[in-house]
């Protein structure tokens, strides 16, 4: 059965957005792979299912990155979301709720379609809820090791786990070197988001990626929320942060919980259908 489909972008991160009611049947992992690859499917930083029945929001959504696994959530995955809700007349302009994996969030999609507002929810630095090996603490400034060098970092969650490196310079080199190994480091059960992290000033940083299942990615909204509240934790930045990334910026606002309020911009890119024989070929 021919698959329809939408594709959007968050500042260069974009996801292939599938309507469930298209589904004859669940997407297997293998599927997944090959719809996201950029040579043998459609090529995306990830799938978001949705719309999906929900107790507590208005829907609920499901995120699954390129090697099949799902996501508790993702930033700018949500405002992509939003947008092709309000693009569909699903929603308006007031703020609705959207439930997840990694908790309940509240979007407005604001400038004409143009950006997404996100109440991410709480940024936790707790061992316990990240999740991190060791005794019960808040994971700040402690030292890992990687391919012989250590680091600095500080580890947080909000809803999905990251593990932030203060320094003071960094680049995509760095990124795509050290991340993948700092993402299936013992330390992380359930592996981690990895965020390089340059402070410029006081209300201003600037991030590398190396997002977990999906890998070096132009923007993240989760990395930003996260990076934004360990800079803040430690004394690095102010409670207004705009983070600059390869993709563009994102604003964040950290309330005196550590909640997070993100807005960044969304574009439409196209709609299309998945021909059925792109799964009869090899595999990615």
């Amino acid at each position: 059965m021919a698959l329809e489909f939408s594709k959007y972008h968050a500042l260069g991160n974009d996801y292939i957005v599938i309507d469930p009611k298209h589904l004859g049947s669940p997407l297997t992992t293998e599927q997944i792979k090959i719809i996201c690859h950029r040579n043998f499917g459609v090529g995306s930083d990830g799938i978001l299912l949705g719309p999906l029945p929900a107790q507590r929001a208005q829907c609920a959504l499901r995120i699954f990155n390129p090697d099949g696994s799902e996501a508790e959530k993702s930033g700018n995955g949500l405002r992509i979301f939003s947008r092709w809700l309000w693009d569909r007349k699903l929603v308006g302009n007031e703020e609705f709720a959207i439930e997840t994996a990694g908790g309940l969030v509240r979007a407005t999609v604001i400038d004409g379609g143009r950006s997404v507002r996100v109440e991410m929810g709480q940024v936790s630095f707790w061992s316990d809820k990240i999740p991190v090996t060791g005794p019960r603490r808040e994971v700040l400034n402690e030292t890992i090791t990687v391919d012989g060098h250590t680091f600095m970092y500080c580890a947080a969650t909000i809803g999905n786990p990251h593990c932030v490196l203060p320094l003071r310079e960094i680049d995509a080199e760095m990124a795509r070197r050290f991340g993948p190994l700092l993402e299936t480091h013992p330390n992380f059960p359930n592996r981690t988001n990895v965020q390089f992290l340059k402070v410029r000033d006081r209300r201003n940083i600037q991030i590398e990626i190396w997002e977990r299942g999906a890998g070096y990615t132009l923007a993240s909204g989760s990395s930003s929320s996260a990076a934004a509240a360990v800079a803040h934790r430690i004394g690095l930045c102010d409670r207004s942060v705009s983070v600059h990334m390869p993709g563009g910026v994102i604003a964040i606002e950290i309330g005196g919980d550590f909640s997070i309020r993100m807005t960044g911009g969304v574009t439409r890119v196209a709609d299309g259908v998945i021909a059925p024989e792109v799964f009869d070929g090899s595999k990615p």
